[in-house]
């Protein structure tokens, strides 16, 4: 059986920089028209009652498949990063692929090097063929610039984007924290936060060399930011990510030993926070993506040192990102080219916008509606939110994958 025909009235269409009233219909899991004045027989209307109608949210680099918080979210694709089950054979990949179909469409990123250990490719064009969307280095970048320079080669003739993890080992080694006053206070081993622009800048120079397109998945300083915007100026194929953490935190929500709170890269400086936001602003920041990692008491309930670091964001990213709208940061139109096209671009796939032709993975959103972010009442396996207790605006109030309702 085909899937029915959709049509989605009263909306208001995330389909440029302002929301506009207007509606879709799609047709065989694809979306046929925009704002459509016959429709096919059978169709189901739905009245979306001045909501916002967006294109599903393609969360960008999780650390687990976890299906009640992404539809929590509003996220209806998720990229899967290497470290969740070390994703650096075909076999894996192939069934990570396979992990939340039909109603969440999991894109494997495959390791760049086998066991992720920085030292011998992985089969990485076995992996494509297997579904393999991109490559990553996983938690930590590789060391060895020779090994790097190969990666982004190969990757690179086989059309696939390389993510990059960027902090400089020699530095970060031992260290939970950013050097600074909150730090010190604390007592905690720490890090200068130019580790990431010593990282970025090396893989920067390799990406000249290469030509290669990367993608770094977070950049969370002023000094790597500058970087970024640098190597942009020059017409170079590098994009850059970013967490609401880096956004709305610094270092100063570690006070009192806050595990929730330890995350990679750790949170920074508020002037490099600032400096997170203006970026944000002028472009620079091209993906929103939530880190997605839920981790549990066993992970968290340790002295700070030793917790794992990582944060269940899936649920918040939507809500936390509309903050940046109602700030000023960014026009919702803009939102959603951090949030669903520029990581569709990314990945190959046809998805991310509310065009003709992309697949009808589509959300509802009420930008407005109030509620309480609850680390204990979270669909995520483990509530592990540096936003505990935090007041937020706008959740997604219905989906679709493939033009089929699963919200």
């Amino acid at each position: 059986m085909g899937v029915t025909p959709l049509h989605i009235v009263n909306a208001q269409l995330i389909d440029g920089d302002t929301p506009r009233p207007g509606s879709l219909l799609a047709v065989d899991g694809r979306i046929a028209e925009i704002d459509p004045t016959e429709l096919p027989e059978g169709s189901e209307t739905v009245d979306a009652k001045g909501q916002w109608l967006a294109p599903g949210i393609i969360d960008l680099g999780v650390f687990a498949t976890d299906k009640p918080a992404f539809h929590f979210g509003g996220i209806t694709r998720a990229a899967l990063m290497p470290d969740a089950g070390r994703l650096d054979d075909p076999g894996l990949v192939e069934r990570a692929a396979k992990g939340g179909k039909p109603d969440l469409w999991v894109h494997p990123v495959a390791a760049a090097t086998k066991g992720l250990a920085g030292k011998e490719l992985a089969e990485i064009g076995m992996m494509k063929g297997a579904g393999a969307r991109a490559i990553a280095t996983g938690r930590a970048r590789i060391a060895d610039s020779g090994v790097m320079r190969r990666i982004l080669s190969y990757a690179a003739s086989l059309g696939l984007v390389t993510i990059i993890h960027a902090e400089d080992e020699g530095l970060t080694a031992g260290a939970v924290t950013t050097d600074g006053e909150m730090a010190t206070r604390l007592g905690l081993a720490s890090a200068p936060a130019i580790a990431e622009a010593i990282a970025i800048a090396r893989d920067l120079m390799l990406v000249e060399e290469t030509g290669a397109p990367v993608h770094f998945r977070q950049v969370t300083t002023a000094r790597g930011l500058d970087l970024i915007r640098t190597a942009k100026a020059k017409g170079l194929p590098v994009l850059c990510g970013i967490t609401p953490a880096h956004l709305f935190l610094s270092d100063t929500a570690i006070g009192d030993f806050r595990t929730f709170a330890r995350l990679s890269p750790p949170l920074r400086s508020e002037d490099d926070r600032h400096a997170c936001l203006a970026a944000i602003k002028d472009g620079t920041i091209d993906i929103l993506s939530s880190g997605h990692d839920p981790r549990g008491p066993e992970d968290k309930r340790l002295p700070f040192a030793e917790a794992q670091p990582g944060m269940a964001g899936a649920e918040t990213l939507l809500a936390l990102g509309l903050n940046l709208v109602r700030d000023g940061h960014v026009s919702p139109g803009r939102l959603f080219e951090l949030l669903a096209r520029t990581p569709a671009c990314l990945l190959g796939v046809d998805a991310g916008r509310l065009t003709v032709g992309m697949e009808a993975d589509l959300i509802l959103v009420d930008a407005d509606t109030p509620w309480q972010v609850d680390a204990k009442k979270m669909a995520a396996w483990a509530g592990n939110t540096p936003f505990d207790g935090m007041p937020v605006q706008g959740r997604a109030t219905a989906m679709w994958k493939g033009g089929q309702r699963i919200r």
